[in-house]
């Protein structure tokens, strides 16, 4: 899928055509994987552009690298002025996705990643609505396992670590399911390849803690405060495969996906078919909260204009 990238990169703290945005073959992130990234949204609301929890990615960004030691040259507030600035300088007035990564540069074919190891910084946007459909989509459990802390970190979001997630998918779509669930290394519940996972039994909200190698994603931190505040009970705890198919609802949460609903997981019908209350009251909550309708959340949007 080409993506209909913007006009402008932010490229090593400098604002450059899209096509001049180049790196050699002997780049070490396309040898081995070692590069770090994030996935921000921006909403439109027709007076200004929102990105969504900036601060909270910008730190992530630096954490991921910190567990390789792989050096991020550049201040937080450097990359936060350079995500800002990114839009500005396309002059991007619709709902888009912002991806900051950087990565080991020309370090030949060496394993001993140092922090004194050459990186690049690169951050781009392009126009984004739905990754997928909010009426519902189809899930199914994997056979391929997400891996465990035993192996990777599964708190730094490398690309490397994103090679599970592909294989999951491809098995899923030739299995006929919109998206795949990965369980953990106990066969439990862990999330999907690049979203994590909400259940709703008798009115309670329960997501696999991080010892189940979820990711500590930002949307699901988002929901799970979203929740305690409007008074539902919300849990973190182990979700077994079998609990899925006797679930009321089940949604997916992530920054592409948003609140994304599960109306079907494994060829079984999920509630009614259709997105249940609880999923529908998160999904309108998390839209008022990103195009700034609701002043109680207002903390977590970084105006561009």
């Amino acid at each position: 899928m080409k993506l209909p990238l913007s006009k402008y990169v932010w490229f090593d703290g400098k604002y450059v055509l899209t096509e001049k945005a180049q790196v050699p073959i002997t780049t070490h992130a396309i040898h081995y994987g070692t590069s770090i990234f994030e996935g921000i949204r921006a909403y439109w609301n027709g007076k200004n552009l929102y990105i969504f929890r900036l601060d909270e990615h910008v730190k992530r960004f630096r954490r991921s690298g910190q567990f390789y030691n792989i050096s991020l040259n550049f201040s937080d507030k450097e990359i936060t002025d350079a995500i800002i600035g990114i839009c500005r300088k396309n002059k991007i007035k619709k709902s888009c996705y912002i991806r900051p990564f950087y990565f080991v540069g020309d370090y030949g074919i060496n394993l001993h990643v140092t922090e004194k190891a050459p990186t690049n910084v690169a951050i781009f946007t392009f126009p984004f609505g739905d990754l997928f459909n909010k009426n519902g989509i189809t899930g199914g459990v994997v056979s391929w396992r997400k891996f465990s802390d035993n192996s990777t970190p599964p708190q730094a979001k490398m690309g490397g670590n994103y090679l599970n997630s592909i294989i999951a998918t491809q098995e899923a779509k030739r299995n006929g399911f919109d998206e795949a669930i990965l369980l953990d290394h106990n066969g439990n519940v862990s999330e999907a390849p690049g979203e994590n996972i909400f259940i709703v039994r008798e009115g309670q909200l329960a997501t696999p803690t991080l010892s189940s190698s979820a990711l500590e994603g930002i949307t699901r931190d988002a929901i799970i405060k979203i929740a305690k505040d409007l008074d539902i009970d919300v849990v973190e705890r182990d979700i077994t495969r079998s609990e899925l198919i006797i679930s009321e609802e089940i949604f997916l949460t992530g920054t592409a996906a948003e609140i994304t609903s599960i109306i079907s997981m494994d060829s079984k019908k999920i509630g009614n078919g259709k997105p249940g209350d609880i999923t529908k009251k998160m999904m309108q909550e998390y839209t008022d909260i990103v195009m700034n309708k609701n002043a109680d959340y207002s903390h977590w949007l970084t105006e561009v204009y």
